[in-house]
């Protein structure tokens, strides 16, 4: 069975297994057709990406499409190009966290955002009509940028409320683990910039992953191991496209992905006051933080797309996701780990103390996640069975269904591909998360 998966976040599949050169000519075909003009491509470091590259530059060349190639880059580096480009659009070829056989294309609209789904549904419209090409004499033209990443790291730099010269008076020492994506193309250098001792681990450029990518604490033991071997101050890990940010102490324990978020909209919130979003699978501490400021959190269906609108929306001035992604509109609308560093790092600064110390000063959660198999039975009506249950509690129904106690809250969302139910719950200490979990494998079993 083909394992491509098509949606607001992208066309990905396994190469060779669904992500073939037919499927990405087809859909790099209707995605010309849908940009209409200049077109951003950039990739990250996988293996499989100069091949899938010169299939896409390939087609929108033959679809009379000028390209902008700025190589191996961070997938927020394309959407950041995009923007100062004013191009029609960019595609940032990579499947994110995903193992070395899987790639996608990441496709963006002429903001430099990810497409929002209305105009994800008018671009999969033109699926079956853009099969013409042009004539020898109208092919697009190809230029390389080689500025991109330099443009990106002096943005980041040039961030508001960042002190560079304050971060480079702490001398940090940090170990960086960029399971050998193209972080290491970027992270080293910018943690360089502001003054930082670097200790570089998986940071080669080979595009092989030595580990399961995704930055999940059983997949960082090494790295955790090394931040305490090598006495560093952090640990800064990134997923392989540089969108996520996850935070290691110095005693090699998980700062935790959800608090990457958490601590970002703490900072931004210190020095002004606004509205802040993350999604429905994101922590409370969220919304701890937001209380004690004043301020109000509005949340979104899962997904940076569905983030960004709800942001754009509501005018938030800080949003990202739970997995390790900020969103910082005074920079961009888009998950960047190098705009994660630069908070973190002025964080520590004003903060005075370790990152284990700013840890003990989050709120404190518990977040569990699971997924529930339903076998034949329909996970539609095993949800609207829970919502009816529970229909005297805050429910949020705009992405499965978060119900939200006193004590604690669950989000249950049903999978498109499989047979199942994917349940993520979040109480105030680890037994009582665990013990809510298994309650909700009862109601559904």
């Amino acid at each position: 069975m083909s394992t491509l998966m098509v949606s607001v976040s992208g066309i990905r599949g396994i190469v060779g297994d669904g992500l073939d050169p037919n499927t990405l000519v087809k859909y790099v075909s209707a995605y010309a057709d849908y940009c209409g003009g200049k077109i951003v491509v950039g990739r990250d470091a996988r293996i499989t990406g100069e091949m899938v590259y010169h299939i896409v530059v390939g087609t929108l060349l033959s679809k009379g499409v000028d390209v902008i190639d700025i190589g191996i880059t961070p997938t927020p580096t394309v959407l950041l190009t995009v923007s100062k480009l004013k191009a029609a659009g960019g595609i940032a070829i990579s499947a994110s966290h995903n193992p070395n056989e899987w790639n996608a294309l990441k496709l963006l609209n002429n903001k430099g955002e990810f497409m929002f789904p209305d105009e994800h549904k008018v671009f999969i419209n033109l699926l079956d009509k853009s099969a013409k090409y042009v004539s020898w004499d109208k092919l697009g033209k190809l230029t390389v940028d080689k500025t991109a990443l330099q443009y990106h790291i002096n943005a980041v730099l040039n961030m508001k409320y960042i002190n560079v010269e304050a971060i480079r008076k702490r001398k940090f020492k940090i170990l960086l683990d960029c399971v050998n994506g193209a972080g290491v193309y970027v992270m080293p250098q910018l943690l360089k910039e502001f003054g930082c001792d670097v200790v570089e681990y998986d940071c080669e450029k080979t595009g092989i992953f030595s580990r399961k990518p995704e930055p999940l604490p059983e997949n960082l033991i090494g790295t955790m191991e090394n931040v305490k071997s090598h006495n560093v101050d952090f640990g800064i890990v990134v997923d392989p496209d540089v969108d996520r940010l996850v935070l290691i102490t110095e005693k090699g324990e998980p700062f935790g992905e959800e608090n990457t978020i958490a601590q970002a909209v703490k900072f931004v919130l210190s020095k002004e006051k606004g509205n802040s979003v993350v999604n429905l699978s994101t922590s409370r501490s969220v919304d701890d933080i937001a209380k004690l400021n004043n301020c109000k959190v509005f949340r979104s269906p899962v997904g940076e797309a569905n983030v960004v609108k709800k942001m754009k929306e509501v005018n938030a001035i800080i949003g990202g996701e739970g997995s390790g992604g900020v969103i910082f509109p005074a920079l961009h609308y888009g998950r960047d780990a190098l705009v994660g560093t630069a908070i973190i790092l002025q964080h520590l600064v004003e903060f005075g103390g370790t990152l284990s110390e700013l840890k003990a000063e989050m709120p404190e959660y518990h977040i569990a996640k699971a997924k529930i198999e339903v076998g034949a039975k329909n996970p539609d009506e095993l949800i609207e069975s829970l919502k009816q249950k529970y229909s005297k509690e805050k429910i949020n129904v705009d992405d499965g269904l978060r119900i939200d106690f006193s004590d604690h809250w669950v989000h249950f969302r049903k999978s498109n591909t499989e047979p199942i139910i994917r349940c993520i719950v979040e109480a105030k200490t680890d037994v009582e998360t665990k013990g809510f979990l298994e309650r909700y494998f009862a109601e559904l079993s």
